[in-house]
């Protein structure tokens, strides 16, 4: 091979990986942005089928899923499609939260737009699915709204001694929990829940603290929406991605400094193995598991490692950790994501359709005249 084809390769790999790969140096970090619209590049072949390409590509991998907590791996999509779901988990998907607050009585020392604001952030454990949106001029039914009632006061408990200094012991019902809210059913709701009661998520989320004479009297009224309007409506504790981690190593590292190589990641992602080489047993760093580098660069900062190890991203990998509130199972939060993703999609080639129509009818109308 021609030294001229030798770095014209040499060159093509280089473009080649400042596209697929984020690369991370001991200064900064490069090639951080795409240099290319999703699948479409002028220093790319123009022949290639990008739809067919994307396919194969594509994928997405369940590494962990309990009910409330997943993570999985989206493969094969730009950073715009991986955010865009992101912030649709965050914002857009739908859940049930309690909107309207009725206050009959409150002498608690908590004013009633913190009692209120405290209400609606207690995660309500409904199905919004079987709800619709209430409009503003429409009145409460038992398809846009779910009551709850609160009545609660704080006595002395009978019980306690005179020198008694503990709330616990002192007091009857100083503490209002999220358990005091009561689910009142309306129209046929008592039947459609019969199998899942409709109540908060946790029990023990602390409303207020109270003190003997006083009382709380409300009635709250929970209605369907998303984080856009207000996070109390987020389906989500957290929703975040982050890059696949890439460690390359360029030749073997071994001897105490396979050791040391080992000490500068996060525990688990390299292992020293032994290893038999020409008659003796020898240590050798082996790469196992960078999924959980935290890409910290510590191993930048040694001259022992320079031209041995490159770490990069991998710019099209993303590990995905959705958390949910309780409201909803995790793995329902990301599908309904994806069908919101899809309908925007369908919206806006709608959109584009009928604009192109208008165009070609002023066309004809300007060919008659």
């Amino acid at each position: 091979m021609s030294k001229r084809n030798s770095k014209s390769q040499g060159n093509a790999e280089r473009l080649e990986q400042l596209r697929t790969r984020v690369m991370i140096e001991r200064e900064g970090v490069e090639s951080i942005s795409s240099s290319e619209f999703p699948y479409h590049s002028s220093n790319r072949h123009q022949d290639i089928d990008y739809i067919k390409e994307f396919i194969k590509k594509f994928s997405v991998k369940i590494i962990r899923k309990e009910q409330y907590d997943m993570e999985f791996d989206l493969i094969g999509v730009d950073a715009a499609i991986a955010n865009a779901l992101r912030r649709i988990m965050i914002a857009e998907v739908p859940t049930m939260a309690i909107e309207k607050v009725y206050i009959y009585n409150n002498t608690s020392i908590v004013q009633d737009e913190v009692l209120a604001h405290r209400l609606g952030l207690i995660p309500i454990k409904a199905d919004p699915d079987r709800f619709y949106f209430k409009q503003a001029n429409e009145s409460p039914t038992d398809m846009n709204t779910i009551v709850f009632k609160i009545e609660h006061e704080c006595t002395f408990s009978p019980k306690a001694r005179e020198d008694e200094t503990d709330p616990q012991k002192l007091y009857i019902g100083h503490n209002l929990l999220s358990e005091s809210l009561t689910w009142i059913p309306k129209g046929d709701q008592e039947e459609q829940y019969a199998s899942c009661p409709i109540r908060p998520v946790h029990h023990d989320i602390l409303i207020a603290q109270m003190r003997p004479g006083q009382k709380i009297k409300i009635e709250a009224h929970c209605e369907k929406g998303i984080g856009k309007d207000h996070a109390k409506w987020s389906p989500v504790a957290t929703a975040s991605y982050r890059l696949m981690p890439e460690i390359i190593l360029k030749k073997e590292i071994t001897g105490d400094l396979a050791d040391k190589f080992a000490a500068c990641f996060t525990k688990g992602v390299v292992e020293v193995e032994d290893s038999y080489v020409e008659g003796q047993f020898i240590k050798c760093a082996k790469v196992v598991n960078p999924r959980i580098d935290m890409v910290s660069r510590e191993v930048l900062r040694h001259k022992e490692f320079e031209d041995i190890v490159q770490l990069t991203r991998i710019r099209d990998h993303f590990i995905f950790n959705v958390e949910s509130t309780g409201i909803m199972d995790s793995e329902k939060i990301f599908l309904d994501s994806v069908h919101i993703l899809q309908a925007k999609c369908k919206r806006l080639l709608a959109a584009l359709d009928h604009k192109l129509r208008e165009q070609e009818r002023d066309r004809e109308q300007m060919d008659i005249y």
